[in-house]
């Protein structure tokens, strides 16, 4: 993609996804997201109907009358996306691929950060660390990671999560608000995402076609494996073949499912075909 192309692209996800989050992500996101962490901020006279559980004891003990801590909310968040780059991301066959998906989605979530002053930060993975953009504030900083999110290249096809949260744990010692966009079709992260989470508001975003749920019966079929770029001679017209590979992937999104969910962490299905915004806003709503 040359840079006049590149720049094109950017500049009309930029005009989608910023109307986006002006007009419907802004307050959601800071509803459902804002006011989760406290900072001390002072501390005052206590007056009849404080909170008993705030007095400062040791300057009511210097004062002789009591006095209580003031809290207020944290204004400013840190935002971690963290976006699969392996090979079946380019999966598709409804009007738009995984990634285009995937781009569409961060750049409305930055946005939305964005407007209420809090940094974003890049986390690219395979089955390795690609690249890691830290937490920033502002329009130009989203704009480079919506110009990654389009063009990177990335070095390897295959996917480990894992990797990807026990990057997030060693980078990230502040909490942070996550998403992680991937398909999921991985596993053996149950345990690296219960540590982070641990730490960190995490939300996966598993982002599928509807087409990956089952292989129709057309007979013998050369397919290639995205991942490990293998070619491989399917015949569909086996009912086994087609069992199996349906159990594979009910067994991939369940282990998704169960492994957000028991670690605390939120989960959104989004199709191909359907409106992220749609998913996105329900969310938003049923956490606020």
């Amino acid at each position: 993609m040359d840079t006049k192309e590149l720049l094109k692209k950017v500049r009309k996800i930029e005009i989608k996804t910023r109307r986006l989050s002006d007009h419907i992500f802004g307050g959601e996101y800071h509803s459902t997201f804002k006011g989760r962490g406290m900072t001390f901020s002072e501390v005052r006279q206590y007056q009849y109907g404080d909170d008993v559980r705030n007095i400062d004891w040791n300057v009511t003990a210097r004062y002789n009358e009591p006095y209580i801590k003031v809290f207020e909310e944290e204004r400013e968040l840190t935002m971690m996306l963290m976006a699969d780059v392996s090979g079946s991301k380019f999966f598709g066959t409804k009007n738009q691929f995984k990634d285009e998906i995937v781009t569409e989605i961060a750049a409305t979530l930055a946005f939305s950060a964005t407007q209420n002053n809090d940094k974003i930060g890049l986390i690219l993975f395979s089955d390795d660390i690609e690249l890691y953009i830290p937490p920033k504030k502002g329009r130009s900083h989203v704009l480079r990671i919506i110009r990654e999110l389009l063009e990177f290249k990335p070095k390897s096809k295959n996917t480990n999560v894992a990797e990807a949260f026990k990057f997030l744990s060693n980078v990230m010692k502040k909490k942070a608000i996550v998403f992680v966009l991937s398909d999921f079709i991985a596993d053996d992260y149950k345990q690296t995402l219960k540590i982070a989470a641990g730490k960190h508001d995490i939300t996966g975003i598993r982002i599928y076609d509807k087409h990956e749920a089952s292989i129709p019966n057309i007979g013998m079929v050369q397919m290639e494996d995205e991942e490990t770029g293998e070619l491989l001679l399917v015949n569909t017209a086996s009912k086994k073949v087609r069992d199996t590979y349906g159990k594979f992937y009910n067994e991939q999104v369940n282990y998704f499912k169960d492994a957000f969910t028991k670690s605390g962490a939120g989960t959104i299905d989004c199709r191909v075909d359907e409106s992220y915004v749609r998913k996105l806003l329900g969310y938003f709503k049923q956490r606020g």
